[in-house]
């Protein structure tokens, strides 16, 4: 549920207005904490303690060295010997995941077009990213659906807040929100409140007395 901020009611997932006031809902998101990069600093220290014994132990039984050894050039020093030092880089970071396809980058545009009901047949409605709430404008409120069908209901048969389509991960969906007479889908049953549909080019959605037809169109 989301919970609006202005007057507190309970309002149901992916709307983005308030069923109570009008007012615009803030969209609540998740996203996965990057990993912090404390495994390479554990390992780090991890190998102080093994450099620092074995410097400790080196004075306790020293070892006759002949002249000739003595004179020979220095053994070159161990990984773990230079870990303290900085010599051995640390791991490279995970690159950051990239983020999920979202409706804005979606390679088509939709639109709904008015075929049917109301005075202005031939009206295009383009749709955008995320919600796209469908009804009547709110004059309690002031707010406006962004398909707003308010001039060509002229018998009240939307509600105010009709129907919600969503775009989203390349796929485009319509939902009844509650409507008091109904949302169809190329005149099949009625959608139950809250079950979204998905929604292909050339679809018909019928709210009230109002057709509209979909249109996906590919971006070259």
């Amino acid at each position: 549920m989301i919970k609006c901020g202005e007057c507190g009611y309970e309002n149901m997932d992916g709307l983005d207005y308030c069923d109570g006031c009008g007012a615009k809902l803030e969209a609540v998101g998740t996203q996965a904490p990057a990993p912090a990069p404390e495994a390479a600093t554990a390992a780090e220290p991890a190998a102080a303690p093994a450099v620092t014994v074995a410097a400790e132990a080196a004075p306790a039984e020293p070892v006759p060295v002949e002249p000739a050894a003595a004179a020979s050039a220095p053994e070159e020093p161990s990984a773990a010997s230079r870990a303290p030092t900085g010599e051995i880089s640390a791991p490279e970071p995970s690159p950051a995941p990239a983020p999920a396809v979202s409706a804005a980058g979606a390679p088509f545009k939709a639109k709904l077009t008015l075929i049917r009901g109301g005075s202005r047949r031939g009206q295009e409605f383009e749709l955008e990213a995320g919600n796209n709430l469908i009804g009547r404008w709110d004059p309690d409120t002031g707010s406006f659906p962004e398909v707003d069908l308010d001039a060509d209901d002229p018998e009240a048969k939307i509600s105010r807040k009709h129907a919600l389509i969503r775009v989203e991960g390349g796929r485009i969906t319509v939902e009844d929100i509650g409507s008091l007479n109904g949302t169809y889908v190329n005149r099949q049953p009625r959608l139950q409140p809250g079950n979204p549909v998905e929604l292909k080019n050339g679809d018909e959605v019928i709210i009230g007395k109002t057709f509209l037809k979909l249109t996906v169109s590919p971006i070259s």
